[in-house]
Parts: C-alpha cells; sequence; structure tokens
C-alpha cells in the first residue's frame, strides 16, 4: 500500500469471455478475432472449463483472454459459478453469442490480495472473498488465489475487475503470440479508490449511456471492440 493507504499498481490479467459452450466460443474466436485458441483446463470447484488466448501487448504485458462455459461433464457446484454464469439475463445474452463479461487484475508480489479485496469493499466495491484455485496443464499444476462473489454477481456490471495472485507460474507465459494484443480496457461507474489502484492500465468512459466494460482488440482481422453488457449491478 502506499503511505495513503490505497493500493496501486494493479496491472490488467485477463479478459473473460463467455460462452454457451467451449465449442461456440471457439467457432466465435476463429470468426471474430481470426485466430485460434489455445487449450485451457478445467475448474472442477467451479463447474467451467476453458480456452485461452495471448492478447499481450507493450501496454498490457503478461495478458490473456479466456474463453469460458459451463463444463458439462462437471458436477453442478454448490454455489453460483463465477463470472455470472448461472444469471438468468446473462444466460439470455449467451444465447445470441459469447459476450465479454468481466476481467481480472494482477496483484503484484509483494502486495497482500487479502487487504487489496478489503479495502476495496470497504469502498462498497466488494470483489468477493479470495480463494484458491487451481487446475492441471500439460505442463504441470498452475495455482492462483482470486477474488470470487459467493452470489456470482458481476460487480458494476463487469468493470469492477476480480483480483488475482498468482503462484509461481503464469497461464501467459506457455501462450503462443497468435497476432491479437489488448489495444484498450475502459471501464465507467468505479469508486476512486478501485480507479487509483489500477491507474494506468485503465481507460475511462465518458458517456453514461456506454457499456460498463469495453475492451479494444487488435487482431488479424482489424481492431475488435467488444462491450460487456451495460446493465451496472450493485455491490
Amino acid at each position: 500500500m502506499s503511505a495513503a493507504g490505497v493500493t496501486r499498481g494493479l496491472e490488467i490479467d485477463h479478459l473473460v469471455i463467455a460462452a454457451t459452450s467451449l465449442e461456440s466460443g471457439t467457432a466465435w474466436c476463429e470468426d471474430k478475432l481470426g485466430v485460434a485458441l489455445e487449450p485451457g483446463g478445467r475448474h472442477p470447484r467451479f463447474g467451467t472449463h476453458n480456452r485461452l488466448l495471448d492478447v499481450s501487448s507493450p501496454r498490457h504485458p503478461r495478458c490473456y483472454l479466456e474463453i469460458l462455459a459451463v463444463d458439462p461433464d462437471a458436477q453442478a457446484p454448490t454455489r453460483p459459478r463465477w463470472f455470472g454464469l448461472d444469471d438468468p439475463a446473462l444466460r439470455r445474452e449467451l444465447a445470441r453469442g459469447p459476450r465479454l463479461v468481466q476481467w481480472a487484475a494482477r496483484v503484484p508480489p509483494g502486495q497482500d490480495v487479502d487487504a487489496i479485496a478489503a479495502e476495496w469493499r470497504a469502498a462498497a466495491a466488494d470483489p468477493g472473498e479470495v480463494t484458491a484455485a487451481e487446475r492441471m496443464t500439460p505442463g504441470g499444476m498452475l495455482r492462483w488465489r482470486l477474488s470470487v462473489r459467493g452470489d456470482g454477481v458481476r460487480p458494476f456490471g463487469g468493470a469492477l475487475p476480480a483480483l488475482i495472485a498468482w503462484g509461481d507460474v503464469h497461464p501467459s507465459e506457455s501462450l503462443p503470440a497468435r497476432g491479437v494484443s489488448l489495444a484498450s480496457l475502459a471501464v465507467r461507474g468505479l469508486p476512486s479508490v478501485v480507479l487509483a489502484a489500477l491507474g494506468a492500465s485503465v481507460d475511462l468512459l465518458g458517456d453514461p449511456a456506454s457499456a460498463a466494460l469495453r475492451i479494444e482488440l487488435e487482431t488479424p482481422r482489424g481492431r475488435v471492440v467488444l462491450d460487456a453488457p451495460s446493465d451496472i449491478q450493485p455491490c
């Protein structure tokens, strides 16, 4: 934390695009972005699985995109799935095609992810409780700690990021470059303490009628702009 008690220096870690299935998400990616996805893994605790794409750029290093879907072969979790996947309104949106739903901000080594979550919670921007997660990869076990809302809500319509602190390995280290990069990520409606923590890593959306979260990707098909569903959900 800084001398003023405000956490700073968080970076964009990954972007979450939800789909009704990994098959539909993969087809969307190949059509929209012009590239193929890399294998991801399964998340037994949340009943989901994913595929990945490196979107690192000079402004946003070690950054990737995740296509996330309910795993039909997994046992249904006893809690709402993360990133709003059980929300009926979002499920109706996904029936029309994959959607950007949220993102994650990376906590640098040496900073306390639990303390940052508490700081945001005190500012009425609750990112959820920090929980340990892991998944197996061909290169071994990936381990991380992530803030997850117990009610499955996407705070501020997805503009508020989940907080993530990685173990010794980051997924981007094994992802090949595919010619897609994150040009910008913009948000609206977030408290000042959160914006101060995110600093120059994010831009601000000025139009009050615009989406809560917007990303711009440079791709082999040109620049692609994706919005999260525009309804801002309270914490």
